[in-house]
């Protein structure tokens, strides 16, 4: 290890044991050594032991850094891996960076579009208007048209920081995969690996603009969600020029009560923003956190959501979608044998799952949950607790499915913040219905059809040629297959043979022995030794055909 990476490591540990973090460290024979490293530190001791554990963890992650939140971050969405108590406080971690010098910001922003900030933009503000662990806004106005913008840059060196903490993430994750064997179906590498290629997304803003640009395309016209349009030509991947908005944010309950907002409204178009992302687009916001969605505040009586920061996305394949709703409606009628046979069918568990076992398993989890209300019950706790049964089942982690389970926690969390009495379901359900309708229903044939009309059109005329051809060839393979038996036929003929001639070889040599050891005539040894070779030659040569 390098110095600075001794030096990182140390503020790394200083900071975990002033958090008293060492009471992850679980009594195994490989952690005896740090244990006994740790008791000779006696100048670093926990400063907060009336603190819960979780609460301790979110704030030493907060204490280390950018890239160290945003691995909180992440790790609270992967409730199949950390107890209630560890995601929930995980769940809490937000991007509250200071933010870097705003002269050293427009540098970056200079060298990113190749000239003066005053050659395309006035009024730069060298004052941020918002600062995360990546980047930072900076507000101005377009000299071509005085339209307001924002700027979004990248942290500058921020890059070698994150390479740094990965490469020791790494390190501490390969040492308790080793240690721990039962740790591994946590898979702590891979979790790493994931996080760093979720950290690399949000470094190319380009990642986040063709985002943008996509959901924006998705809700064009839209009354419920709104993307604010980004501006291409000034866009690179450290920097990204976009729209500049006015909005309440969703958590500022006393102003949008204030503004006279219909937040029953407001949070049926949470819930159908989310379902349309996912069932009609395939390609959903997976990180509507409070603090990057806001409403519009012009129309209260019709209000609208606007999304930002658009670099966390997910999508879902057709065979996806269909398994997850199906998934919904199975439950929600408490069809549990459907909600087993959809997780094989869909191949998120093995296909020797024993069905009636795992029917079982998840109708012990999940009738529970209907002692209440359906206005009660979590679609994200519905899907946690299935995926969480199915992990006994030897469930492989779905990415996509985690994404959607955080996302679906979030809009609930905040639907459920704004208006209290939000009935999921109600909301839901019909979606989900007329969904499946326009799958699978007559609508789905006559569009599938209308779809591929011109390709059968264009192969028309090419029919008869193909019909011949797939005909001449179906000749020729069955040829081929008879000369393919004729030839296997040969071969084991010859290879009878070549045993039989083996036998009588070996039976000839035996009796030549015999002869020659009771003092027979020699000649008699001599003829059948003979006779016994010729055999064997005989079997040799049926054999080498």
């Amino acid at each position: 290890m390098t110095p600075t990476e001794i030096k990182r490591l140390y503020r790394i540990i200083k900071v975990q044991l002033e958090y008293g973090l060492d009471e992850f460290l679980p009594d195994h024979h490989l952690f005896r050594a740090p244990l006994l490293a740790r008791k000779s530190l006696f100048w670093l001791r926990n400063r907060y032991p009336e603190k819960p554990l979780g609460e301790r963890l979110r704030l030493a992650l907060q204490e280390l850094g950018p890239v160290w939140i945003k691995f909180g971050q992440m790790m609270s969405t992967r409730r199949d891996l950390f107890p209630p108590h560890i995601a929930d406080q995980l769940a809490l971690l937000q991007d509250k960076v200071s933010p870097f010098d705003g002269h050293l910001a427009k540098q970056q922003i200079e060298k990113a579009l190749g000239g003066a900030v005053e050659t395309w933009f006035d009024d730069f503000s060298v004052e941020p208007l918002a600062s995360a662990s990546i980047a930072q806004v900076h507000t101005a106005t377009l000299k071509s048209n005085g339209r307001e913008v924002v700027l979004k840059v990248i942290r500058p060196d921020i890059k070698p920081v994150i390479a740094a903490d990965i490469k020791l993430m790494y390190r501490m994750a390969r040492l308790v995969a080793k240690a721990l064997p039962e740790t591994r179906r946590l898979k702590p590498v891979e979790v790493v690996r994931e996080y760093e290629k979720t950290l690399q997304d949000e470094l190319d803003l380009r990642r986040e603009a063709a985002n943008a640009i996509q959901l924006r395309r998705n809700f064009e016209g839209s009354e419920e969600l709104y993307i604010p349009e980004v501006i291409s030509e000034y866009s690179s991947e450290t920097l990204m020029v976009s729209e500049r908005i006015y909005g309440i944010q969703v958590s500022d309950m006393e102003a949008l009560e204030a503004n006279g907002t219909n937040m029953q409204l407001l949070a049926e178009r949470g819930v159908s923003v989310f379902f349309t992302q996912v069932f009609r687009d395939s390609f959903f916001h997976a990180d509507m956190h409070p603090g990057n969605v806001f409403v519009q505040p012009a129309h209260p009586e019709n209000p609208q959501w606007i999304g930002l920061d658009c670099g966390i996305v997910g999508t879902l394949n057709k065979e996806d979608k269909r398994y997850l709703a199906e998934n919904f409606l199975a439950f929600f009628n408490r069809d549990y044998r459907r909600v087993a046979e959809l997780h094989v069918e869909s191949g998120w568990v093995p296909y020797d799952t024993d069905i009636d076992a795992f029917e079982s398993a998840i109708r012990v989890v999940c009738e529970p949950i209907f002692a209440k209300p359906l206005c009660e019950i979590s679609f994200g706790h519905v899907l946690l607790n299935l995926f969480n049964t199915a992990r006994r089942f030897n469930m492989e982690v779905q990415p996509q499915l985690v994404l959607l389970q955080k996302t679906l926690l979030y809009v609930e969390g905040l639907g459920r913040q704004l208006y209290p009495q939000l009935d999921l379901w109600q909301t839901a359900k019909p979606f989900l219905e007329r969904w499946m309708v326009d799958q699978v229903g007559p609508g789905a044939v006559l569009r599938s059809i209308r779809e591929k009309a011109p390709f059968w059109a264009e192969k028309l005329p090419e029919l008869p040629e193909l019909v011949y051809e797939s005909l001449k060839q179906g000749c020729v393979m069955n040829q081929r297959v008879n000369a393919l038996y004729q030839d296997y036929r040969q071969v084991k003929r010859d290879q009878a043979r070549g045993k039989f001639f083996l036998g009588i070889g070996a039976t000839a040599l035996i009796c030549s022995a015999v002869f020659l050891a009771n003092g027979q005539e020699p000649h008699l040894s001599i003829s059948t030794a003979v006779v016994g070779g010729m055999s064997w030659l005989i079997s040799w040569m049926f054999y080498r055909r």
